[in-house]
């Protein structure tokens, strides 16, 4: 007798837990994530060693609300190594169903590149390259968004 006065709280306890994870499950939004790519790149000056660009992102928001970006970090990698990198902690409002463009200082290490670069002496004249990073976002169910872009460029110019 007494078990089955306990084991009605709890019974119930946990029934009524799963209903309020429904309930959550109803209210939270749909999220499509966003799309990611590079506009524009352009030489922004430096040393021997170390060269800055100002990569252009352009950041495409399928969603039916606004999403508020408070930081990008992003690396650029070659054959595996990363050739160059930046961070941004300007935020930017990419507005619902529609597009922004993000400008993003990015500091690569020549003397890699150079080396990347050399080896391809003789071999194809495209290079492969993954942009990857993450978009720090002030959302409650949302904090930080992955991205990655493949694609390759000529050395031949």
């Amino acid at each position: 007798m007494l078990t089955r006065q306990i084991r009605r709280p709890v019974l119930f306890g946990a029934w009524a837990a799963l209903l309020a994870l429904a309930a959550c499950s109803l209210v939270t939004p749909r999220f499509i994530k966003p799309d990611v790519s590079v506009a524009n790149i352009e030489f922004a000056g430096g040393t021997l060693l170390q060269q800055n660009f100002l990569v252009k992102l352009n950041i495409q928001n399928p969603n039916d609300r606004a999403i508020p970006v408070t930081g990008l970090h992003v690396e650029l990698n070659v054959d595996g190594d990363r050739v160059a990198s930046g961070v941004s902690s300007r935020p930017f409002v990419v507005p619902a169903h529609g597009d922004t463009q993000f400008d993003l200082t990015v500091t690569a290490n020549a003397a890699l590149a150079l080396l990347k670069f050399g080896q391809r002496k003789g071999a194809s004249q495209a290079i492969d390259y993954d942009l990857t990073g993450t978009a720090s976002i002030d959302l409650p169910f949302l904090h930080d968004l992955p991205f990655r872009q493949h694609g390759s460029f000529s050395i031949s110019r």
